[in-house]
């Protein structure tokens, strides 16, 4: 739930085209190959104890990324890091003149015993490339962690609607604020998909429908990642890919 102000940021932050896998270590180190930027995008490691985040853009063939990112936190319960790739070509479009945005995502964890979610989080504006007004995440695994909601009780955040069918899986939905953007999550219902593929249009066309989004808005951001609390672990993409039309 990186803030939209921090979004606004990365993209203004120089980018380094490689065609070699590329590690990055550093708090807002990127990296860029084709239509791709990596952010290794260290936001909140401040408010740990220790730990530390590498992120690596290993290759990208045609419209296909590959990367890995290992990270280690301990201490404070608020998000660490959003090790992310992003989409640069296709954005700062009025999302009323976007028709699909077709996704492939194959990835895998090395431990699950942490406190972390794996999610795409995009961005809309009032104005191409303004700030973000409202942020949509979509969560392939929960993993001990939790969205942002508007009310909450004894067993976490309550979601606004449950059991939507949409992009070929079950979702329930959150909608909240973060203090700086309107922020709507979709969770699946059970279980995690380690191999995704679908158009995320839907889940902006359901927020238009029921009066969340307007369509005027512009997407100035389409990110896929992994937030991370505490523990260590290692993502690993093994395919990603994004097409907006």
């Amino acid at each position: 739930m990186i803030s939209g102000s921090w979004s606004a940021l990365l993209l203004l932050l120089p980018l380094v085209s490689v065609s070699a896998a590329t590690t990055i270590c550093g708090q807002y180190d990127t990296v860029t190959s084709g239509s791709y930027s990596m952010f290794n995008n260290l936001w909140g490691e401040r408010n740990a104890t220790s730990g530390s985040q590498c992120s690596t853009l290993e290759s990208v063939d045609g419209n296909t990324v590959t990367w890995y990112t290992t990270w280690t936190w301990v201490g404070g319960s608020s998000i660490k890091s959003y090790s992310n790739v992003q989409q640069n070509t296709g954005v700062n479009q009025q999302l009323s003149a976007i028709t699909s945005m077709q996704s492939t995502w194959d990835w895998s964890q090395s431990d699950t015993a942490v406190t972390a979610d794996v999610a795409y989080d995009l961005f809309t504006s009032n104005t191409a490339g303004g700030s973000a007004v409202n942020e949509l995440m979509i969560w392939l695994a929960n993993f001990n962690s939790g969205p942002i909601s508007y009310h909450y009780n004894s067993n976490g955040a309550i979601p606004a609607a449950t059991n939507l069918a949409i992009a070929g899986h079950s979702w329930d939905f959150y909608s909240g604020d973060n203090g700086s953007n309107k922020v709507f999550s979709f969770l699946l219902v059970g279980g995690t998909v380690t191999s995704f593929s679908g158009d995320i249009h839907e889940f902006f066309t359901y927020l238009i429908n029921n009066g969340y989004v307007d369509a005027s808005q512009y997407l100035t951001t389409a990110q896929a990642g992994t937030e991370a609390t505490t523990g260590s672990a290692t993502l690993t993409t093994s395919a990603y890919s994004l097409t907006i039309n």
